[in-house]
């Protein structure tokens, strides 16, 4: 079957679509999928997922090459499936989400040592507010969830993502040179 008679199904809501996709273009995602994640049952989850998305996603889209749409959603789908796996091997997830929160900030390694980073992270750390301070080390020294901090300090979860995110920010901007104020 063409592509455009697939793509014609999902729009008229057929669910032969869905057996048709998995018939043209199942072993290609499952290649896709095999190759990223090392589980074959997650692998062949995905595929499934794919066409599950699929279904989702036309209408209204309507892609011209299915191979390319079809291998993108598979793609996306156990690169997902592969970061909740090491997240949930490395502290239930909440180390690799704080690691990538403070990755922003910090940047990209651009030469700069580990000890001169922590040098400057202490002296960051002494231009903050007391308030500002506790939620930061709790947030990425403890590994403190934000309902955790919140329920500590008394506020809202909201109040300690805005903190955070302004922390965030402060210290980009000082580790780029510029001054912060408290």
């Amino acid at each position: 079957m063409e592509d455009a008679e697939i793509v014609a199904l999902y729009w008229k809501r057929d669910e032969d679509a869905l057996t048709a996709s998995a018939d043209k273009y199942g072993s290609y995602c499952a290649v896709i999928a095999r190759n990223i994640l090392s589980d074959e049952g997650d692998a062949e989850e995905c595929v499934n997922d794919t066409w599950l998305r699929a279904w989702n996603a036309i209408p209204p889209k309507r892609p011209s090459r299915l191979a390319g749409f079809f291998g993108a959603i598979t793609r996306n789908l156990a690169l997902d499936r592969l970061r909740r796996s090491r997240a949930a091997r490395a502290g239930g997830g909440i180390v690799t989400v704080c690691l990538e929160e403070l990755a922003e900030a910090v940047g990209e390694e651009d030469g700069t040592d580990e000890i001169d980073l922590r040098d400057a992270l202490d002296r960051f750390l002494g231009t903050l507010t007391p308030a500002a301070r506790d939620i930061f080390m709790r947030r990425y020294w403890a590994f403190q969830t934000e309902r955790d901090i919140a329920r500590a300090r008394g506020i809202t979860a909201g109040a300690v993502r805005m903190s955070l995110s302004r922390t965030r920010t402060l210290l980009k901007r000082y580790l780029n040179g510029e001054e912060t104020g408290k």
